[in-house]
């Protein structure tokens, strides 16, 4: 599925509201300046407010993906694309992301 690449500045939140960065961004592509994300690297999850209904606190606090670009790489690694999925753990919860960047897209 078509979508722009992630650079190291989009925004991913959490379901829960939490702000999720990459922990290692590609410096090989980038996009205005901003280096892309490729799949393996993994994210941080910080500010996720989840409670359990037993009132028992279980925020988010890392993210991985399980979808990325099938053509496009970065130093061997596929992409990061907005149409991608991620999801966060312990809690598995996807992610939102806001593109940073609407000018490169790929597949």
């Amino acid at each position: 599925m078509p979508g722009y690449l992630l650079d190291a500045l989009a925004t991913a939140l959490c379901v829960h509201g939490g702000k999720a960065m990459p922990t290692a961004p590609s410096p090989r592509v980038t996009m205005t300046g901003r280096p892309a994300v490729t799949q393996p690297v993994p994210y941080v999850v910080a500010g996720c407010p989840f409670v359990t209904p037993a009132a028992v606190p279980l925020p988010c606090l890392s993210a991985t993906w399980v979808t990325a670009s099938l053509r496009v790489k970065s130093m061997g690694q596929p992409v990061l694309l907005t149409s991608g999925q991620a999801l966060t753990a312990p809690t598995p919860a996807p992610l939102n992301v806001i593109p940073g960047q609407t000018r490169v897209k790929a597949q």
